[in-house]
């Protein structure tokens, strides 16, 4: 004789006390969860490339320093200028090529202030060109 012999074949009978559980409630208990909220972004974050920063030769900087110089003597001034975006994450960042309205230089703070008030530090500058449809 097993030991729930005297109840197995007993009717079932609802609980009075608890309602029955919908189907959805029952089986959103079974649905998989997250055990480590925040991995996925985490790997995402470290799968992530950044470029590391090139450095210009004396020939390169001179040739900036020239053409921001005639953009300081020619101001409002509209350039494509290609800059350096240190990633605020991890090491490296990635280069940006922007259209941009130069609104001043800041010569003692080295950067470029913009009509919208944007900044780019004159030291993460790539390369400068003159929009061709602003002259």
């Amino acid at each position: 004789m097993g030991k729930y012999d005297d109840i197995i074949n007993l009717p079932y009978r609802p609980s009075v006390r608890h309602p029955q559980m919908s189907r959805i409630a029952r089986a959103a208990q079974f649905a998989p969860f997250a055990a480590l909220t925040g991995l996925d972004d985490e790997m995402d974050e470290a799968a992530r490339l950044t470029d590391q920063k090139s450095e210009l030769d004396e020939g390169e900087k001179e040739l900036i320093n020239q053409k921001l110089l005639w953009i300081r003597d020619n101001l409002p001034a509209e350039i494509i200028v290609t800059h350096f975006v240190p990633d605020t994450f991890k090491s490296g960042g990635i280069y940006k090529t922007e259209r941009l309205s130069v609104k001043k230089i800041d010569e003692i703070g080295k950067k470029l202030i913009m009509v919208d008030r944007s900044e780019i530090l004159i030291d993460n500058i790539f390369s400068v060109e003159f929009d061709k449809y602003s002259e």
